[in-house]
């Protein structure tokens, strides 16, 4: 009998250390590091100024204290960012209660893509801004945001549909800008491991393993 327990008691114990592991398991950092003066340096997003669809400047520093999910896409695009936006729905969806996570999609057509209609474009998704930033700015500095330090190819190609060839890619950003997930926009079996990895990362936060 005591040995029975004593197995019970063990299976238990393990259960809970692999649940536990699990579930506070730290995401990676994604993205080249760096050795800046004999310290190590994550790779990070720089620093950035867009208008959102209510005409409000939405810096980096405006997103410092929360996670968030970012794509790239522009309104009258053909191909794939209907796919990718129904995918950026469902993320919204799962955490629109939760202050703590926000979604970003910048917009790779700034001569099209004005606030007004940026505007339309998310209040036909039935969105809130609060939640959900669609963002306008400088072409270049768009274009150098994607490619450079969220990782995703964006670029201007007047063969591509709609004249932008892009990524599909969906990023996790946490508080300090680091890269610590992604799924493919384009692939729906992605969404719900990125959701999880969200899940996770919010997790670590309420209980103080990331600083």
């Amino acid at each position: 009998m005591k040995s029975f327990i004593s197995c019970i008691i063990g299976i238990a114990s393990i259960y809970f250390i692999s649940c536990k592991s699990s579930v506070y398991e730290p995401l990676p950092y994604l993205g080249q590091t760096k050795i800046e003066n004999d310290q190590e340096v994550k790779h990070s997003v720089k620093s950035f100024a867009h208008f959102n669809q209510d005409s409000v400047l939405i810096t980096d520093d405006s997103l410092k204290n929360v996670i968030y999910v970012a794509d790239f896409f522009f309104t009258s695009c053909p191909s794939i960012c209907p796919r990718v936006a129904k995918e950026m729905l469902k993320i919204y969806q799962a955490f629109e209660n939760d202050d703590n996570v926000k979604l970003v999609s910048f917009t790779i057509d700034p001569k099209r893509d004005n606030v007004k209609k940026l505007k339309l474009y998310a209040d036909n998704l039935g969105v809130s801004s609060k939640k959900w930033h669609f963002l306008t700015g400088d072409k270049d500095e768009t274009f150098e945001l994607a490619n450079s330090y969220f990782l995703v190819a964006a670029l201007e190609d007047p063969d591509a549909p709609g004249g932008f060839d892009h990524s599909g890619k969906i990023i996790l950003i946490d508080k300090h800008g680091h890269i610590r997930s992604f799924s493919e926009g384009t692939d729906p079996t992605t969404t719900p491991k990125l959701i999880e990895d969200i899940q996770r990362l919010s997790q670590a936060y309420k209980n103080g393993d990331e600083q």
